[in-house]
């Protein structure tokens, strides 16, 4: 009976120094690395969508203003939206620039 617990407790200690001293927990699991490349190509497209979606945005706000024909409303609409594409698209940008720094001191 007493050698049955010093053998439990012997193998059980042996168990917990094998799993804490390998080497299982330095690389990421698979399902991280997998999570990982599918945000990277999700940021891909992003910024690859967001190009011409800025520029269609800054050419509607701009042909607002022009075809206005004097209407106040219209005027400030199209800055409005000229201002905030272009503030939007700065801030994706800007974030980018973020995100690559982080990875850069990080890996």
């Amino acid at each position: 009976m007493k050698f049955n617990k010093i053998f439990y407790l012997f193998l059980l200690t042996n168990f917990f120094i094998f799993i804490l001293s390998s080497n299982c927990f330095a690389a990421d699991p698979q399902i991280i690395g997998k999570i990982n490349s599918a945000f990277e190509s999700i940021e891909g497209w992003l910024l690859k969508l967001s190009t011409p979606a800025a520029a269609v945005a800054v050419g509607t706000g701009v042909f607002m203003k022009k075809f206005s024909f004097g209407d106040e409303e219209k005027i400030r609409t199209g800055k409005k939206i000229i201002k905030g594409s272009l503030f939007s698209y700065a801030f994706i940008l800007a974030i980018d620039l973020i995100l690559s720094a982080i990875k850069s001191l990080i890996g």
